[in-house]
């Protein structure tokens, strides 16, 4: 049996992100966002919204139980410091929590993560099985001879 820590997450991911794009929707809001407090534009890709739920439902599987706060310390980054606007020297940043709690919300009423409380936020097992069905498509899909042995 194929588990999502057997493909590249790279490829999973993608594949993830275009079975999300039916299931969870965009908010209007998103275009005019940053990720974080050391960008200064918000995301130029056009499926930014269902690759970050993606990696999210990843991460959280991965790495579950899983707050907010750890989670925008992961997808957080590293301010340059000096800007036309102000000098300072750099230091890192945590990412928008809104956007990861937004997608959290979106994922819990999808039926794939779940609250544990006092703990954090869980893969339920309808999302284990997705993450599980995808990377098994990935792997089929895959032509890397590295992995040749997973199959």
């Amino acid at each position: 049996m194929v588990t999502l820590y057997d493909v590249p997450a790279d490829a999973l991911i993608e594949a993830l992100a275009d079975r999300l794009e039916d299931r969870i929707d965009e908010p209007d809001w998103v275009n005019y966002t940053k990720t974080g407090v050391s960008n200064e534009l918000p995301p130029q890709q056009d499926d930014f919204w269902f690759v970050r739920a993606a990696s999210l439902l990843r991460k959280v599987a991965t790495d579950g139980p899983v707050g907010v706060d750890r989670l925008s310390t992961a997808y957080g980054d590293r301010n340059k410091g000096s800007t036309r606007y102000r000098v300072a020297a750099p230091h890192a940043e945590a990412g928008s929590k809104k956007i990861i709690r937004t997608i959290l919300q979106q994922l819990e009423d999808e039926d794939l993560v779940s609250t544990a409380q006092g703990e954090g936020r869980v893969v339920t097992p309808t999302g284990q099985s997705l993450l599980d069905e995808i990377a098994a498509d990935v792997l089929e899909d895959l032509d890397r001879p590295e992995l040749e042995k997973y199959a």
